[in-house]
């Protein structure tokens, strides 16, 4: 299981305490894309950059690897998909990791690709 970067900054917000279990029971990996998209955010607040930090510090991330770029290439190749898109898909491709998103339609009919959206009947229980 891997977290796309929208997961991570809505666990840090106090109406998903349910996402915040979620995450602490299976330890998800991420993308070294998300430490980037996170605490790259230009308008990130002091508290919420050590709160991520430290998020980060615990978590398995997953490197962006040449196995990743040449995959990344082939899905922009294929689809219009972002960059950032692009290599978060082609890490849950490479390790071999379902994508939790609440963005599904941006990963849509990558194939090979298992993407959940644990959001999508409210916050997890």
């Amino acid at each position: 299981m891997m977290l796309d970067s929208n997961l991570i900054i809505y666990a840090a917000r106090p109406e998903y305490p349910g996402l915040r279990r979620l995450i602490a029971v299976r330890s998800p990996a991420v993308s070294a894309i998300s430490v980037v998209e996170v605490l790259g955010y230009h308008k990130l607040s002091e508290l919420d950059r050590r709160h991520f930090e430290a998020f980060f510090a615990a978590a398995n991330i997953l490197p962006v690897s040449d196995a990743v770029v040449t995959r990344a290439v082939s899905l922009r190749q294929s689809r219009k998909m972002s960059l950032g898109d692009a290599l978060v898909a082609a890490t849950a491709l490479v390790f071999g990791r379902e994508l939790l998103t609440c963005n599904v339609k941006d990963f849509a009919g990558v194939p090979g690709l298992v993407v959940v959206d644990p959001l999508a009947a409210g916050d997890p229980t």
